[in-house]
């Protein structure tokens, strides 16, 4: 606070003293960030393989154009988009239902509150492990209950059919993933004045209409950022996928073709274009976002 005064004894507006505080911790991303992107970028405009030290050549766009013609990127970035739409969708409708429900008074709501986060603080590779086992097709807990409910007529083999593989991959996620985006819609709820609530019911005002009318409209900027969050973070999935199945069965995203490109051919070259595309992809989404976000908080 002391240093907030002595900055504001010069003069400074409110927003050039937004900028002051910012330039410190902008300078430090900046450093930290600046110099691996720019590796990335000037990388992938050369044709270098680790196998092959000695032999690195610049070639320009040549790994972008490569990249273009590529239907292993192609197939990874369908299966990104698609994997990437489904599960935040469904995260979104789950955890609007369990954000609604949380949110309202009833005995034990805090415990069930503190209940509903555990699928989130189990790290990811553990969690995407434990779906492995249950998904396993001689001894998979998924496969008995199907087979008690005569759902199914013998075990399958979830993550080793092209038809049901990313499927599971996306349950499995949603499961994990879905405490996350309800958590950032109770934290918009908290905010929503209940007067409004209870003056919609003095006017007759059901509970469709006033889901519709109060709670949807001021929720808004929460559901914008709360999928900002889950689209840019699916679309970077990585650890269920390699966990669950490697990128076998159709289930291969960006990321883990960038991996096995990196990794296990030692493309440095190559890979670090795709990188930068993924990187490319993400800034346009988040570009993308960020207006609509914008608008929405100028409409406000």
């Amino acid at each position: 606070m002391h240093t907030i005064r002595r900055i504001r004894e010069y003069g400074l507006s409110q927003r050039q003293l937004a900028v002051v505080l910012l330039v410190p911790a902008l300078f430090t991303i900046l450093a930290i960030a600046l110099y691996p992107l720019s590796q990335t970028f000037w990388l992938s405009l050369q044709d270098y393989n680790l196998k092959f030290a000695a032999q690195r050549k610049f070639v320009g766009l040549g790994n972008y154009v490569k990249l273009l013609q590529d239907e292993h990127f192609r197939a990874a970035f369908s299966h990104t988009l698609f994997f990437t739409i489904v599960s935040v969708s469904m995260e979104f409708v789950i955890g609007l239902a369990v954000a609604l429900t949380i949110h309202r008074p009833f005995w034990g709501r805090g415990l069930v509150r503190a209940a509903v986060l555990v699928p989130w603080a189990i790290p990811t590779v553990i969690s995407a492990r434990m779906w492995e086992w249950m998904w396993n097709d001689q001894f998979g807990v998924i496969n008995d209950i199907l087979l008690r409910l005569h759902l199914i007529a013998k075990s399958q083999a979830w993550l080793g059919k092209p038809g049901t593989a990313m499927w599971a991959i996306i349950i499995t996620d949603v499961w994990k993933t879905t405490p996350f985006m309800a958590l950032l819609l109770l934290a918009g709820l908290q905010v929503i004045p209940e007067d409004l609530y209870e003056s919609a019911m003095i006017d007759g005002a059901g509970a469709w209409q006033r889901f519709r009318h109060i709670t949807l409209p001021l929720l808004r900027p929460a559901i914008l950022v709360a999928i900002i969050f889950r689209t840019l973070d699916a679309f970077r999935v990585f650890d269920v996928v390699y966990v669950l199945t490697g990128g076998a069965s159709d289930t291969e995203t960006l990321v883990v073709l960038n991996q096995r490109v990196l990794f296990s051919f030692l493309e440095f070259g190559y890979g670090s274009a795709i990188s930068a595309a993924i990187f490319l992809i993400i800034f346009i989404f988040s570009g993308m976002y960020m207006r609509i976000l914008g608008l929405e908080l100028e409409v406000k």
